[in-house]
């Protein structure tokens, strides 16, 4: 877990805060890469696996990213945006097993927003790459 330092040393909870760096208690800085911005995208690879519910989507969104917590309402305000988009479509089904659930499928507009996110973090990834690449030549060590 990494240490966070609110004012005056006051420890912040992980949900109250969003730095992304800062000193632990030793002063050594500590930094953390958050993937908060890709819940679209890791949303549309599971649903281009096949429909699924509001919270299999969370569970699975969650296992893409380890230790990110999605958060159920800005979830499915984002399933309700991209439905409104046409990017998934949704039904209720009462044929999974207890009450009633809305499941979300991928459209075809859906599955190429997919591959333009595929592109885009293609291209990040090759940033970062040379990013962590510069940054071996410089043979510091921490």
């Amino acid at each position: 877990m990494t240490p966070r330092h609110g004012r005056r040393g006051a420890h912040r909870s992980r949900r109250s805060t969003r730095r992304t760096r800062g000193r632990d208690g030793h002063g050594r800085w500590w930094a953390q890469a958050r993937v908060e911005r890709f819940v679209e995208p890791a949303l549309l690879v599971v649903l281009s696996e096949g429909p699924s519910h509001g919270y299999d989507l969370a569970e699975a969104v969650e296992a893409i990213a380890p230790g990110e917590r999605v958060d159920l309402g800005n979830l499915y305000r984002l399933l309700r945006s991209l439905e409104e988009e046409g990017i998934v479509t949704s039904e209720w089904r009462d044929d999974l097993g207890g009450p009633a659930k809305r499941t979300y499928a991928l459209t075809p507009d859906g599955a190429a927003l997919l591959e333009a996110w595929a592109r885009s973090l293609g291209e990040l990834e090759t940033t970062l790459a040379a990013l962590r690449e510069r940054r071996t030549r410089t043979g510091e060590t921490t």
